[in-house]
């Protein structure tokens, strides 16, 4: 079984779980939250009859970050070739852990079942997280 699908707009990273100074409780913040129910509303609309996987899962993540506008010609080029990577937060592990976390139990039955992951920053037309995750 494979499920592929994107998230198409800005993409966001993990954030660190805040804690409230009154009642001294950790909460996660809200933009975390969001993009979490985002990146589950794309899976179950192109996956509605989702069945988690059970076996060992392999995981591919690539993000697509959009080119600065105020990139010359010949650095845009080379940014769309490949030859220059986004070096820009969020972070690459941020990016993995809000992405694992919003597919667990509905991609997969646990997290602990990823053996294999790849993930990339690159430079694209458009922001967007393309996902695959496969048993093998």
């Amino acid at each position: 079984m494979v499920y592929e699908f994107e998230v198409i707009g800005d993409i966001k990273g993990k954030a660190r779980p805040r804690v409230n100074t009154y009642t001294c409780k950790a909460y996660t913040p809200t933009n975390t939250k969001d993009y979490e129910e985002l990146i589950k509303q794309y899976f179950k609309i192109k996956y509605p009859k989702y069945i988690p996987l059970e076996n060992r899962v392999s995981v591919k993540i690539v993000a697509y970050f959009k080119i600065p506008k105020n990139t010359s010609k010949k650095n845009a080029e080379n940014m769309l070739k490949g030859s220059i990577s986004p070096t820009k937060k969020p972070d690459i592990d941020n990016i993995v852990k809000i992405i694992l976390d919003a597919l667990n139990k509905m991609a997969f039955k646990d997290d602990n079942q990823i053996t294999k992951l790849e993930i990339e920053k690159i430079y694209g037309e458009e922001e967007k997280i393309l996902v695959k995750v496969e048993e093998y």
